[in-house]
């Protein structure tokens, strides 16, 4: 009789999800795992991560009983929404909803009316969960998906239901409060998928990527593993000791990965709900947060916050900037204002889950000065461990490593969405000759680091050359007088387009636009950063730069109200 070798546990042992969520509750099970903020009411909620894995463990049991239905590899199972912050309850469901094998979608509550109403319709999602504060904006579109979803249920912190249209409506601790405490993670296969994100539609409409357990598990130990090679000396390698605060809305492409990371590495995990200035100086000085995740305008926020110094801020030594170039001038500023943090960038998107490209320090580098470790750091950086990216010509040929050829950045690796949801065409225009184009254009120098330059749709093309913008603001950012940059293209009867900066100055400055233009000029036409015929000929003042949903420059709506800045711009006549 043949010995069965149970390869299904040995050889082929699934990468799920559920490993990651079971490692901190068997070695730390009475340690605070999750410390959750809430914005409105300043309550705090603690709970250690045996306390956290129970309530998961009830409302995987409260998911069985609406009936929700596991999907296998190739045939996705029920799509569960998610309309929420970063909140205790959304990290329940970020490992509840996918370890049953059914697929979490969180919705982008910050999309207009129209883009939520389509990616809850496109998903099909079965049953919609929401924060209480968003109830007002589930009651705004339920008559359009009622219809699709058969279930919602609101999430508070009492069992109380509140009066409303919305039916049929649970409450989300009742559910828990009838569930058994204890459940039987099934042993799914790792290709099983586990979470739907759509993009945020700067053109179009959004477009959904799914991602199974096994690539989130990979990115997951991969970025672990990074933050082992690090060779920064001004990062404390802080392992299980850190206390990270997630910032990133857990809607925003898994969160950027950190509810799965940073629950494998047993850290104490703080949840603001929403950013706040006030509220997060208060979380890192109650929980002495180490390190944050940030998109370069909160970075710009804390800048600005008056009462930045009255805060005990010194616990904070890391800040991953993404979502944006992270400019020089930027980095300098928010380290004098927080001498003990260090900030670098990253770069990711929806597709890739989304972690692509991040900064690197070699290890013959530790010693340079900071100075020159600093434009290291602003540089985009390196391919992730995992990932293969390269930057490309128009007939798909690696550019120069000079620093200055411009490509763009194709990408491939376990973690790369296979194709977008139901959506053949927008997969056949990105993925092709055996890589996923981005659409973002950036440079590599002799490092092998890339520096982003621009998005393929934003660069401005000024008779015969290239302008890229994103080299532009990060010039601007760097003048003491500049809190934020952004810089479009606008029409000209002579050279097609030209170049238009609109400029949020710091406040109590007392700055002009010609002065933008003469920093522009001193720091790069006479450096050698630019010529001279990039400088902008148009430069507005402005109180806020629009902003997209997740906190970056919406280029787009700045395109579409564009004769409002026209309106405000100074033509630089020199320029």
């Amino acid at each position: 009789m043949a010995t069965r070798t149970y390869p299904e546990f040995s050889t082929k042992y699934p990468l799920l999800l559920k490993t990651i969520m079971k490692r901190p509750v068997a070695i730390y099970p009475n340690e605070i795992g999750i410390v959750y903020r809430n914005q409105v009411t300043g309550r705090y909620q603690r709970f250690t991560w045996n306390e956290w894995y129970r309530r998961t463990c009830r409302l995987a049991n409260a998911l069985k009983k609406l009936g929700v239905r596991a999907g296998v590899p190739g045939e996705p199972g029920d799509r569960i929404g998610t309309m929420a912050l970063n909140t205790h309850r959304h990290m329940e469901l970020y490992y509840a909803v996918p370890c049953i094998g059914a697929v979490l979608h969180c919705v982008n509550v910050r999309l207009s009316l129209e883009h939520i109403v389509y990616t809850i319709q496109h998903a099909e999602d079965e049953v919609l969960f929401f924060d209480d504060m968003l109830l007002p904006l589930v009651e705004a579109i339920y008559d359009r998906v009622k219809d699709k979803v058969k279930a919602f249920v609101y999430m508070a912190d009492g069992t109380q239901l509140p009066t409303t249209k919305i039916a049929p409506l649970y409450a989300y601790e009742a559910l828990l409060e009838a569930a058994d405490d204890d459940f039987a993670w099934p042993d799914l296969h790792e290709d099983t998928n586990a979470t739907l994100c759509y993009t945020t539609a700067t053109t179009g409409l959004p477009k959904g990527a799914m991602f199974t357990h096994r690539a989130l598990y990979l990115q997951t130990v991969h970025l672990i593993a990074l933050a082992n090679f690090s060779n920064d000396p001004t990062t404390a390698r802080l392992g299980e000791n850190a206390v990270p605060m997630i910032i990133t809305p857990l809607f925003h492409i898994h969160g950027w990965c950190q509810p799965f990371a940073f629950v494998f590495g047993a850290h104490k995990i703080v949840l603001p709900g929403t950013f706040t200035v006030d509220g997060f100086c208060e979380l890192v000085q109650t929980e002495k947060v180490t390190n944050a995740s940030v998109v370069p305008t909160i970075l710009a926020l804390l800048l600005e916050y008056k009462d930045l110094d009255k805060y005990d801020l010194s616990s904070l030594v890391g800040l991953g900037v993404g979502g944006g170039a992270l400019p020089l001038g930027l980095k300098e500023k928010i380290e004098a204002r927080i001498p003990g943090a260090r900030a670098g960038s990253g770069y990711g998107m929806t597709e890739t889950a989304p972690a692509t490209v991040i900064s690197f320090v070699k290890k013959y580098m530790r010693d340079w000065p900071k100075e020159k470790l600093d434009a290291v750091r602003v540089k985009t950086g390196l391919p992730v461990l995992g990932m293969e990216v390269e930057v490309v010509d128009g007939q798909g040929n690696c550019v120069p490593h000079d620093g200055k050829t411009i490509g763009q950045i194709v990408v491939r690796g376990p973690w790369v969405m296979e194709k977008y949801y139901k959506n053949p065409e927008k997969t056949a225009e990105v993925w092709y000759d055996g890589w996923f184009h981005t659409g973002d254009l950036a440079t590599v120098d002799e490092e092998g680091f890339l520096a982003i330059v621009d998005r393929v749709s934003d660069l401005i093309r000024s008779g015969s050359e290239m302008v890229p913008t994103v080299l532009l603001e990060n010039l601007a950012a760097m003048a003491e007088f500049v809190l934020e940059a952004a810089v479009v293209g606008v029409p000209d009867p002579v050279w097609g387009q030209k170049a238009l900066a609109i400029i949020k100055l710091v406040p109590g400055s007392g700055k002009n636009e010609n002065d933008l233009i003469a920093f522009l000029k001193a720091e790069g036409v006479d450096k050698g950063k630019i010529t001279k015929w990039m400088l902008p000929k148009l430069v507005a003042i402005v109180d806020e730069i629009p902003k997209t949903s997740v906190g970056k420059f919406s280029k787009r709506h700045i395109r579409d109200d564009i004769e409002r800045f026209l309106a405000k711009a100074v033509v630089i006549k020199e320029a």
